[in-house]
């Protein structure tokens, strides 16, 4: 006797063939709906959904409902562009949610990267990333206090690096890493994707054309729908 395909895996096959014919950003069934389709409990249901997320292949908004996700963005390592830039060359909107921004004091890893004696005032500025209203990223940046002025520009709509060039600081030059995290309760909520779903982490301590570090900050991406392309070079072997 042949084994029976377990309910979730009938569900996301259903939904996968969704996605396949709809848009970016198009509503799929919720929970309750596919529960009543399917005659399955609701943690079947979710547990279809939560498999689709951890792929990139749609998105949760709490309050709103189920979307089929952007298809992944790639960005090159070798190249310093705002997140606005980023997605305008691949045709993509890009927006914030602006979460938290105000004048607060630094601590030891925002002031170290910043070069900043110890408890100096930061700029720090939360906001959720998004591209075709599709959430992308939690960012968390950090500026020294002289920059405040960006907190007059409206974050929602409009670039950073935009902001920084008119107070006369210009983003030139960053080093960064990138590593990889699982989504908090919050993170999972604001991105759309189950607890524990990967990110991708990056750093980046970025200098103005002064060489004086203007920016310090970390994004962390939903791994699905954000790629990183890196280009190498093999060196000569030496001697």
């Amino acid at each position: 006797m042949a084994a029976t395909t377990p309910a979730y895996q009938v569900i996301e096959r259903e939904l996968r063939q969704m996605i396949a014919e709809a848009k970016p950003g198009d509503h799929l069934p919720s929970d309750a709906e596919l529960c009543e389709r399917f005659g399955v409990s609701r943690m079947t249901a979710r547990q279809a959904v939560q498999r689709l997320a951890a792929d990139g292949l749609l998105y949760r908004v709490s309050g709103s409902g189920t979307f089929v996700a952007q298809v992944p963005v790639h960005r090159r390592m070798n190249t310093l562009l705002s997140f606005t830039d980023e997605m305008r060359r691949r045709g993509l909107t890009a927006s914030s949610v602006v979460l938290d921004a105000r004048v607060r004091t630094g601590v030891g890893n925002e002031v170290l990267a910043l070069r900043l004696p110890p408890r100096s005032a930061v700029v720090a500025i939360r906001r959720l990333r998004l591209a075709d209203n599709v959430p992308m990223a939690v960012e968390q940046v950090r500026l020294p206090a002289v920059c405040a002025g960006v907190l007059t520009a409206d974050l929602a709509s409009t670039s950073l690096f935009t902001a920084l060039e008119r107070i006369g600081r210009v983003p030139t030059l960053a080093y960064g890493t990138l590593t990889a995290a699982a989504a908090d309760a919050d993170e999972a909520d604001l991105l759309g994707v189950a607890v524990g779903a990967p990110l991708l982490v990056e750093q980046r301590t970025i200098h103005d054309q002064s060489e004086a570090p203007l920016e310090f900050t970390e994004s962390r991406y939903v791994g699905g729908r954000y790629l990183f392309d890196v280009e190498l070079l093999r060196q000569p072997p030496a001697g």
